[in-house]
């Protein structure tokens, strides 16, 4: 922490610039190149950022948690490869089979996602976050003038198992 709070002061040194117009001179200083100091990495992350928002699709998308549940989760704390990669394997496999279903979409999606293994309170929470494109590339062959393939676009409770709209299914009101 020290070294992103000294970031580009005096104390991690630097050095004098000149204007060969004008002789102005200006200081700068140093950097910590901390790859948490939101100073050094603050250009890298709006580069990555450009480049990420250039591959999107020009549709919604979806934001879906897959969260182990407490029991798992301490078994994930002493096995974090193996049960990491299932958490990942599962979760992917998940949507993209009730994706496929006609019930839910009947398309092939696409899907990001990441692996977080701690949560806001910094305790061992493994959950992984998906972005998951607002649709998907039909199962059935469409026209040949339309290549082959068309795009089926996707609502909310496409990747419900339950059809459910909802963020969570506990604001539903089920009837038994």
């Amino acid at each position: 922490m020290s070294a992103i709070e000294r970031c580009r002061t005096a104390a991690l040194g630097g050095h004098v610039e000149r204007c060969e117009a004008c002789a102005h001179l200006r200081i700068s200083y140093n950097s910590c190149r901390n790859r948490h100091c939101p100073k050094c990495q603050a250009a890298a992350a709006q580069e990555w950022l450009a480049d990420r928002q250039a591959e999107l699709l020009p549709v919604p998308y979806f934001h879906v948690v897959f969260t182990l549940p407490g029991p798992i989760a301490d078994i994930a704390y002493q096995n974090k490869p193996v049960v990491y990669d299932l958490l990942l394997k599962t979760a992917a496999e998940t949507l993209i089979t009730i994706a496929a279903d006609p019930k839910h979409l009947g398309a092939r999606i696409g899907l990001t996602a990441m692996l977080h293994t701690w949560g806001s309170a910094l305790t061992h929470h493994p959950h992984a976050h998906i972005i998951v494109p607002g649709g998907g590339v039909s199962l059935k062959p469409a026209p040949a003038e339309a290549g082959g393939q068309h795009w089926i676009a996707a609502g909310a409770a496409s990747f419900s198992p339950s059809g459910c709209s909802h963020a969570s299914s506990a604001v539903c009101s089920w009837k038994g």
